[in-house]
């Protein structure tokens, strides 16, 4: 190859690439999104501070970090690589009254030594963990994390079990994919709860691709590589189009594990401490002889969703348990009993093993699990009463003592009558 033919492929490199950012320049959004959905994975971090610190990387024009800066009252350090999108941000964080509540960074999202650990409540990047990969910004980003901090993202994943050859072949050239469940799988092996996924609508997508195809029509294709971006942001937008069923993204709210506490699945060695647990942390011993019983049970029990939380120490200080029940037939999950041991109560050890066999319960692909309990514990989890489904029991309970959680949220939950195992004896 000569001298030449290197430059002009330089030239074509770097022309395509400008390309690309003028057609994307001024659109309101750089990947599918809307406020509905910013707001949606918002409400799953949970409570934060009163004036949170967040990290909004790739952060383009900064839609998500506006709304974050006015709803919820954050501090936000915003970062990109692209300056003019930077530059659209300051512009419109000023015009709304939130420069004072916006910082700009030009920088790498895989490169940020220059911001110190544990100084952000809230890490989010919507549209743009792409750029990284899912399993690097988990394990690069997590050293941002405050305590109880939480990292939200978004990514394009396999929504379709056997997706068509079209949708396969161009996402194996660019991205490769994977599914929801295997995302939480892989956060939780990074040593992250799943604090929720949020599947975004098919009108996400429009608020992206309606602008940039829009700006597609009206480009100047004499500007050098246009033709190719033009042609480009097309074959995208006629895939969505024809296979849109085959994949979509989806938000997971994520927080790092508690390290005071060591969650895991039982052995066989745990049982007698589980039934002291149970034995101590409730007034009869109705609880503990309950597990044994299910344990029993071949239908009820599922392997693997028993769980312990270990102390510093090494002692087992709480437990919690799913077990297979129905709603009009169809396969469900019950939570219950949660046990913490006297002496370990109200230190976070009974959500730790919450948190953990939830995310046991949905990497093994469960869907919905109930709860009766009370109703300002769970809530805390994401549980909803079971009603809002058309969920209740075959007995008498107080409608918010009756709970619900979706866990994949990937379609209508089944709504009717719970049938628990038989050791419940209801």
């Amino acid at each position: 190859m000569s001298d030449n033919d290197f430059n002009d492929i330089t030239v074509s490199t770097q022309a395509l690439h400008d390309a690309f950012f003028a057609l994307h320049h001024g659109l309101p959004r750089q990947g599918p999104g809307s406020d509905t959905t910013t707001r949606r994975l918002l409400s799953l971090a949970g409570p934060l501070p009163e004036r949170p610190r967040v990290l909004d990387l790739g952060c383009g024009p900064g839609r998500s970090a506006l709304l974050l800066a006015a709803e919820a009252g954050a501090e936000v350090t915003a970062v990109d690589l692209h300056e003019p999108f930077l530059a659209e941000l300051r512009e419109a964080a000023a015009a709304r009254g939130l420069d004072g509540r916006v910082r700009t960074l030009r920088a790498d999202m895989g490169a940020l030594e220059e911001l110190p650990d544990g100084s952000f409540d809230l890490v989010w990047a919507e549209s743009s963990v792409f750029v990284l990969g899912f399993d690097r910004a988990l394990a690069e980003w997590r050293r941002l994390l405050a305590p109880g901090g939480t990292l939200v993202l978004t990514e394009c994943v396999w929504t379709a079990e056997h997706p068509a050859p079209e949708p396969r072949a161009f996402w194996e050239e660019h991205y490769p994919l994977r599914t929801v469940t295997a995302n939480a799988a892989a956060a939780v092996a990074a040593g992250y709860h799943v604090l929720g996924t949020v599947p975004q609508p098919e009108s996400d997508w429009d608020e992206y691709y309606g602008p940039l195809a829009q700006h597609a029509d009206t480009a100047d294709t004499s500007v050098p590589g246009m033709t190719e971006a033009v042609a480009g942001a097309r074959a995208e937008i006629a895939l969505r189009r024809a296979h849109g069923g085959d994949y979509g993204y989806t938000g997971f709210a994520l927080r790092p594990t508690d390290p005071r506490w060591k969650a895991r699945e039982e052995t066989a060695a745990d049982v007698p401490r589980v039934r002291e647990i149970n034995a101590a942390a409730f007034p009869t011993p109705e609880e503990a002889g309950l597990v044994d019983a299910l344990r029993a049970d071949e239908e009820a029990w599922l392997p693997g969703l028993s769980y312990v939380a270990e102390a510093p120490d090494g002692t087992v200080a709480g437990y919690a348990l799913i077990t297979r029940c129905h709603v009009d037939g169809v396969p469900a999950a019950a939570l219950g009993p949660v046990a913490v041991a006297p002496a370990h109560q109200r230190t976070g050890a009974g959500q730790a093993v919450v948190r953990a066999v939830l995310d046991a319960a949905r990497v093994r692909g469960e869907r919905l699990v109930l709860v009766l309990g009370h109703s300002e514990y769970y809530p805390r989890f994401g549980f909803v009463r079971a009603s809002a489904y058309g969920i209740k029991p075959a007995f008498e309970v107080p409608d918010e003592a009756m709970m619900a959680l979706a866990l994949d949220g990937s379609g209508p939950v089944t709504g009717g009558t719970i049938t628990y195992p038989a050791a419940f004896g209801v």
